[in-house]
């Protein structure tokens, strides 16, 4: 265990999600003090393996992997501890209602081959396609592995070149596409996914196996403007090095937060479960500590908080002196993105009638949404009715590729499922009639691709937008703690002026989703959040640090 110095500082982190376990090993790796506090039993957040069904077990909330950075793996050696990640045969398989099918992954001469089934013309453009693709996520990776400016909100002509010289040294990285392909990335900022894809692709059904990536975890249509970004939002991650992979981490998705703990605590980070923090204590607007819900007040120098924006602002520090703008500007920030979990435990595999035999596609992402018809109007019977009659499903099997997942011969199929709104029309609450109205609708969806397929249902756990919220404190059921918009985005996440980290109280942080680079399984919130501390607190000299604490202490 390594040597805490005292005089680096002590941390509390709120919330033992990924995020915060990161935040808290790169601190303590720091040699600084840290202790984490987790209102549940369990560490790992939403990042969680558990039973949902007697001898059956999957990741329960987030069940894929792909943006989990590589730095973060190596730095926390999460190897060592155990992670063992393995690639999906198929990125994607799309049925569609005549019978026919669409495939990706594999490589692309496969995917080639599954496209000329439908276009030449689009089979021909993919290669052209692909590599567009694959210059721009280098490009947004490097932006998400970086800390954004602080874009100061004070207007000053001082401010005014901070900001954009700071941002200029941000963007300097882009300078590597060339000028067509930075024209195309200002595109992909504002056009929809719609749009961007028929620049490319003729088929509808290509344009929908693509356009799923636009509306994962998130409320609006691939015929929205700036749902192009969304798309390529999920395609800068990778798995085992190999850019734009998907993969399923062995044991599901709690095996990546039991190495992070495993990891924290060989560096002696103190982990506490059970342990809600109450309220953040404060004094003339610098953060002094937080008081738990047993009465107990924990002090630090540093408060890093991986709990949801809103929760932060308007539980947490419900009683402090607050600037005006940031408040109204919270009370504002969109967090909803209309998912519906469910964890499925099956006595076999599904049969598509696309593709009956057992094969890779039923180790791949299974998008049960074959155009953009049925995409654009799945949202706008939630925006109508609270909920899609015809909802966008995505089903993976991971027992296919995991056998500690389910008794041998049987499986479970992780659902994730759109739209849903988290408010029902007219002010009403989800109830248990509608979860089993959803479900209903969810199972019809499958059982239209695949038939007989619930008569293969032995059990399910079922997770509405409000049980989301509730058991994960995802604000709105948002699985990414906030909407993937241009509006809140890189150094407007959670908001302009509040986007390096740095919180309107003094030694507070927020190193959650709800910060640059966003949601997703990545880690690099917590990472930056970590980065930004350390290079806050090296800015203040060591003599004045001591002064400040010896007149705490007195």
């Amino acid at each position: 265990m390594k040597k805490k110095d005292s005089s680096a500082g002590r941390a509390i982190v709120i919330g033992a999600g990924h995020n915060g376990l990161v935040c808290a090993f790169y601190l303590a790796r720091a040699g600084w003090r840290v202790d984490v506090y987790e209102k549940r039993p369990v560490l790992g957040g939403a990042a969680i393996t558990d039973s949902f069904f007697p001898g059956f077990r999957n990741s329960i909330a987030s069940y894929t992997v792909s943006l989990l950075d590589e730095a973060i793996i190596e730095d926390m050696r999460l190897r060592d501890f155990g992670l063992r990640i393995v690639e999906r045969p198929l990125s994607n398989f799309l049925p569609l209602e005549d019978g026919k099918s669409l495939s990706a992954g594999g490589g692309l001469a496969a995917t080639q081959a599954s496209f000329a089934k439908i276009s030449e013309k689009d089979a021909a453009a993919l290669p052209a396609y692909y590599a567009q693709l694959e210059r721009m996520g280098q490009a947004l990776a490097k932006l998400a592995r970086e800390v954004p400016p602080a874009w100061e909100a004070e207007s000053s002509w001082r401010n005014w070149l901070k900001n954009s010289s700071e941002a200029f040294a941000r963007l300097r990285d882009l300078g590597q596409l060339s000028a067509a392909d930075r024209q195309v990335l200002l595109r992909l900022m504002g056009e929809s996914a719609e749009d961007h894809l028929s620049q490319w692709f003729e088929s509808d059904a290509v344009k929908a196996l693509f356009s799923f990536d636009a509306v994962v975890g998130h409320l609006g249509t691939p015929r929205m403007p700036g749902s192009a970004y969304v798309l390529l939002h999920h395609c800068f991650g990778g798995v085992n090095g190999k850019q734009g992979q998907w993969g399923h981490a062995i044991g599901g998705m709690g095996s990546i937060t039991q190495a992070m703990v495993r990891a924290c605590e060989q560096l002696g980070v103190g982990l506490h479960r059970d342990a809600p923090v109450h309220r953040i204590v404060h004094d003339r607007g610098r953060a002094q500590g937080v008081m738990l819900e047993s009465g107990l007040f924990k002090e630090a120098d540093v408060l890093a908080c991986n709990t949801h924006p809103r929760i932060m602002s308007q539980q947490l520090l419900n009683d402090a002196d607050l600037p005006e703008d940031f408040r109204q500007s919270m009370s504002h920030y969109q967090s909803e993105s209309a998912s519906f979990r469910m964890n499925v435990a099956l006595s076999r595999l599904p049969r598509f009638t696309a593709h009956p035999e057992y094969g890779p596609h039923h180790s791949s992402g299974i998008i049960l949404s074959p155009s953009l018809q049925w995409m654009d109007q799945a949202y706008r019977d939630a925006i109508d009715q609270g909920m899609a009659k015809r909802p966008i499903v995505e089903m993976l099997i991971p027992s296919t590729v995991d056998d500690t997942l389910a008794p041998e011969g049987c499986h479970v199929a992780s659902l994730f499922c759109q739209h849903f709104r988290r408010e029902l029309p007219g002010g009403v609450q989800w109830d248990e009639a509608h979860k089993q109205a959803a479900v209903a609708s969810i199972f019809q969806v499958i059982e239209a691709f695949a038939p007989g397929f619930k008569q293969s249902v032995l059990g399910y756990a079922a997770h509405s937008p409000l049980d989301l919220e509730r058991d994960f404190s995802l604000v709105g059921g948002d699985i990414f703690h906030g909407k993937m918009s241009l509006s809140q985005l890189w150094a407007a996440r959670p908001l302009l002026g509040w986007g390096a980290y740095r919180m309107p109280l003094a030694g507070l942080y927020l190193c959650g989703s709800g910060a640059h680079p966003g949601g997703g399984v990545s880690g690099l919130p917590g990472r930056h959040a970590a980065r930004q501390i350390l290079r806050d607190r090296q800015a203040i000299p060591s003599f004045l640090s001591r002064a400040f604490n010896l007149r705490r202490q007195s």
